[in-house]
């Protein structure tokens, strides 16, 4: 029997305009967007003797617009999960079900357009073009997919707070303000979903928050996001906490308050 988690939002209603929440009051969310479903979801590497089970036999629901936090050691599968949710990895075996789309069993071209069209990754390190701009660094997703629109990028800046760093280079900016530019990127296809694996790994407390808060701020705008961490602090801030262990889901809890970024700490 799967794990269902509901959402204190509605029903999706597809995808809202590029840069959503115009004209929305401070706190207030936007449309949900998202949402996942796995069911009897396995990973298995390698065979015989060096069969390892990353993912054995996941079952979750996560709602349309919810901010979940992935808590596990490291090993525990909590990276492979958020892999196959963003059909980064195929599944073994199993059902995956993203933005109301079966991704399982798809080609990896077929993959890749999902991806293209449905989810954004943010990564601990933030693997920006050095010799581009934090613009640039934005802009060039949009040529390379053909999804978005360009003009937006100096809006996608602000909106991470990076306005007047737009025609810096990554070496001439802080490590939080680099990982900004990075969800600035993954917001540049207008995504469903927003995948963060570690986003805070690299950074300091006070910078960490910082994304943190950021991270909430896009939740607010109706995507579904989740962050993938092994520090607990982390999970005050979510809707929905999952733990993972061996591969398995071990418990999902709902936070009826979550707190914001400023009560992190590690």
């Amino acid at each position: 029997m799967g794990t269902t988690v509901n959402g204190r939002h509605g029903s999706t209603t597809g995808k809202e305009t590029a840069g959503g929440g115009a004209g929305r009051r401070p706190g207030e969310h936007a449309a949900p967007r998202g949402g996942a479903r796995l069911t009897g979801v396995r990973k298995t590497y390698g065979a015989g003797d060096t069969e390892v089970h990353a993912l054995d036999g996941v079952d979750l629901e996560l709602a349309p617009g919810s901010f979940t936090v992935v808590l596990g050691p490291s090993g525990s599968g909590k990276t492979t999960l958020l892999n196959v949710i963003g059909g980064i990895e195929q599944a073994t075996a199993g059902s995956i079900e993203v933005a109301g789309q079966e991704i399982s069993g798809r080609s990896p071209v077929d993959l890749a357009g999902f991806r293209r069209d449905h989810v954004g990754f943010v990564f601990q390190f933030f693997n920006l073009v050095p010799t581009l701009t934090a613009r640039e660094n934005v802009e060039i997703i949009v040529e390379l997919t053909g999804v978005g629109d360009a003009r937006r990028v100096p809006d996608l800046l602000a909106e991470v707070g990076l306005a007047d760093r737009a025609d810096h280079f990554p070496a001439q900016l802080s490590g939080g303000q680099q990982q900004r530019v990075a969800i600035a990127r993954a917001l540049a296809t207008d995504p469903d979903l927003l995948l963060a694996d570690e986003p805070t790994g690299a950074l300091d407390l006070t910078t960490g928050r910082q994304i943190l808060g950021a991270l909430l701020e896009l939740h607010r705008a109706g995507r579904t996001v989740v962050v993938v961490t092994h520090n607990a602090s982390v999970a005050q801030i979510a809707d929905t906490v999952v733990t993972v262990v061996d591969g398995k889901v071990q418990s999902v809890e709902r936070n009826a308050e979550p707190a914001a970024a400023e009560a992190v700490s590690w």
